[in-house]
Parts: structure tokens; C-alpha cells; sequence
């Protein structure tokens, strides 16, 4: 049986935490502060998960509580799913982290908006092209970040950054 804890797992977790993290960070910074700016919306996704909740469950939840779940979701889920992207298509970063930003984006626009009753990809409005931006450079941003982690840890340790997870 591997070892969950063996240091270049912990090198990984700890990696795609960090870079997930600060990506999410980065991603409501954006939201926040530039999207309103450039396009003229505010990123909302804790309205999705609240939405999302609702048609599942049927609980309605607070922004003060889907924001939080956004956010694990955002640093931590779309950390791993950039690592795992890594890992399957080991390519150059920023591939990795466009790749992985049109995916994500594409599952929040094109899959989980009709899940919750609005058009397909928002029929391309300025949310949809924003949100655009906000998943490619996170998940940019992640790959790299990723990628230096990784490879500081490796050098610091001598532990290879390529173990089996």
C-alpha cells in the first residue's frame, strides 16, 4: 500500500494547495476589482453554488456561505485538477494551465449555467467572456506556480518531483 505521507506526497499536496490558493486569490481579486472595470460584471460564483444547492437540495444557502465553498472548490479542486491535467498531459506549463482554464471555464458556463436554468455559455455575454479571462489566468497562474513549487521542493529535498502520487 503507498505511503500517503511520504515527503514527496507532501511535496505534491502541499503544491497544488499553495498554487491553488493563491490562483483563487488572484481569481476573486480579478472578479472583484477588475472584471467590473474591463467588462463592467462582477464575478459572482458563489451565486452558482447557491443555485446549484437549491436545485439539488432544495435549501436556499447565504452568500456567506456558498462564497467559502467557492472558494475550497476554487483553490484546492482546481489546484488537484491542474496537477492532474500536469500529470496527463505533461507539456509545456502555460498549456497545462490554458487547457485546464478552458475546461474549467467550459464546465461553468456551457454545463453548470443550463444545469441551473440559464442559456448555454450565458449566450456569450460579457459574464461568459470575463469569466473567460478569470479561469485562463487562474489556471495560468496555478500551472506556474505549480510548476516552481514542485521544482523548489524538488531541489530543496532531493525528493523527485515526478513520484507517484
Amino acid at each position: 500500500m503507498p505511503d500517503l505521507f511520504s515527503p514527496a506526497r507532501k511535496q505534491i499536496f502541499l503544491s497544488i494547495a499553495l498554487a491553488g490558493l493563491i490562483g483563487e486569490v488572484t481569481f476573486e481579486l480579478y472578479a472583484w476589482l477588475i472584471s467590473p472595470t474591463v467588462f463592467g460584471v462582477i464575478l459572482q460564483p458563489s451565486n452558482l453554488v447557491i443555485a446549484i444547492t437549491a436545485k439539488l437540495t432544495g435549501v436556499k444557502i447565504s452568500h456567506f456561505l456558498a462564497f467559502p465553498i467557492h472558494f475550497l472548490i476554487g483553490s484546492l479542486g482546481f489546484g488537484l485538477f491542474v496537477y492532474l491535467i500536469r500529470v496527463l498531459m505533461p507539456s509545456k506549463v502555460w498549456l497545462t494551465g490554458l487547457c485546464s482554464g478552458l475546461i474549467l471555464w467550459f464546465v461553468a458556463q456551457g454545463m453548470l449555467a443550463p444545469f441551473i436554468g440559464r442559456s448555454f455559455m450565458m449566450d456569450f455575454g460579457t459574464y461568459t467572456q470575463s469569466s473567460f479571462v478569470g479561469h485562463v489566468g487562474m489556471t495560468v497562474l496555478m500551472a506556474h506556480l505549480l510548476a516552481r513549487f514542485l521544482r523548489h521542493f524538488a531541489e530543496k529535498s532531493g525528493v523527485d518531483q515526478h513520484a507517484p502520487v
